[in-house]
């Protein structure tokens, strides 16, 4: 008996229709890992590899505390006029909607063309807005920059830290004289607009913090390999990242490039000795030369462990066949017997249709073996093998006198499915 190992990225004018997008788009790269972990077998989930930057490196502990990270994307936004003081029009200020809702993209397998769909919303948007002089002679001095930046928005309560409705706080900002660093909370996608008190002559946003979530295809039904997909958004007005009429991007676009990985263990380990399966009688031969009385069956069952996280099938290959299965012969006179082959998976592993694996039959052509699948992680639980040649070809092997049949027998774990 032998075992086959497995290896397993403008013009802009003082109106709204003279804004014309650039053509080019930023991209940024989301990455995920899937790596079976024996310590928590029930956590079937991809691990996001993406790199933190900007906002939740800059606080960890905020970002921590909500279980929230961020990407930092070098999209500048300048305004195109003035924001003029007490503007009615909300678009003509501080504005921020973002695509908050869930969008999907498909990705792909690049090798076997496979294909899932990831999920993803943002949950976060942040910069920091400048402007070319002090804060404190835009509200016309004779106050600290602070209070200056409290009144540029409406007084007291209206500092940028605190986000408008629907946006929700992170509580965590920095200020100067001439910017103001923050990041909101987008739970809903809607605007998030705060009114101007005093005339801007000019203003930017020097970059996008964004947050988001990311859904993930469940691991254990996808094949071991990278998948790739991207998701694109629009940004400008009225676009997918809307900043209002004003405020006009250097980029049209943000693409996300999606790499996802897995890493699928698939190890069958046999104990020493194991590769050799020696067929006996169940009350062993000595009943036999004692009582005369021919045993019914030769059989042996041989435990292994397995460790999976992929689907997987199962067949065989045969030094000498018989039918669907393999035999054993005898050399001299070359007969031969067929060998049922048959195997019992641990919880955990069930074949296509969900149910159990209890000695199911391993035949040469792979039929009723073609699948079987994890429901969670799998670590080094017991099976079995089963062997067995049946009453009927026993007699043949007695009454023919011969002393020895062998045969060699391979079992295939293949996660290539």
């Amino acid at each position: 008996m032998k075992y086959l190992p497995v290896n397993m990225r403008s013009v802009v004018g003082a109106l709204l229709l003279a804004w014309v997008p650039a053509a080019n788009a930023l991209n940024q790269d989301i990455s995920a890992l899937f790596r079976p972990d024996a310590s928590k077998p029930q956590e079937n989930t991809f691990l996001n590899t993406t790199p933190v930057s900007g906002y939740c490196e800059q606080y960890p502990a905020s970002c921590s505390a909500a279980k929230m990270f961020s990407i930092r994307l070098p999209i500048i936004f300048d305004s195109a006029s003035p924001i003029q003081a007490n503007h009615a029009d909300p678009r003509q200020g501080a504005t921020f909607k973002v695509p908050a809702n869930w969008r999907t993209a498909q990705i792909t397998h690049a090798g076997t063309g496979e294909t899932e769909v990831v999920e993803l919303r943002i949950t976060g948007i942040g910069s920091q807005y400048e402007f070319p002089g002090s804060v404190v002679d835009l509200v016309g001095g004779g106050v600290d920059v602070q209070t200056a930046h409290w009144r540029l928005w409406g007084g007291y309560g209206h500092q940028w830290v605190a986000a408008p409705a629907p946006c929700q706080n992170t509580g965590v900002g920095a200020f100067s004289e001439k910017y103001y660093r923050f990041f909101w909370k987008t739970p809903v996608e809607r605007e998030c607009t705060k009114k101007a008190h005093y005339l801007i002559p000019s203003m930017s946003y020097r970059y996008l913090d964004l947050a988001y979530e990311l859904r993930t295809p469940n691991p254990l039904k996808m094949s071991s390999g990278r998948y790739t997909g991207s998701l694109t958004y629009s940004v400008g007005p009225r676009q997918d990242f809307d900043l209002g009429d004003v405020m006009l991007p250097n980029d049209s676009a943000i693409t996300l490039n999606f790499n996802l990985d897995v890493e699928h263990t698939l190890k069958v380990e046999v104990p020493p000795g194991g590769n050799r399966v020696e067929l006996v009688p169940q009350e062993g031969w000595q009943a036999w030369l004692n009582s005369g009385r021919k045993p019914t069956r030769l059989f042996r069952d041989q435990r292994f462990h397995i460790s999976a996280s992929s689907r997987f099938k199962m067949g065989l290959e045969c030094e000498h066949i018989s039918g669907n299965t393999c035999a054993i012969t005898e050399t001299a006179s070359g007969h031969a017997v067929p060998v049922d082959v048959s195997v019992t998976l641990p919880d955990g592993l069930t074949d296509a249709s969900g149910q159990p694996v209890n000695r199911r039959r391993l035949l040469r052509d792979g039929s009723g073996t073609e699948l079987f699948l994890p429901g969670l992680y799998v670590d080094r639980r017991l099976g079995m093998l089963h062997f067995e040649v049946g009453q009927n070809s026993v007699e043949q092997m007695l009454d023919s006198g011969a002393k020895a049949y062998s045969g060699n027998v391979t079992v295939i774990w293949d996660s290539e499915v």
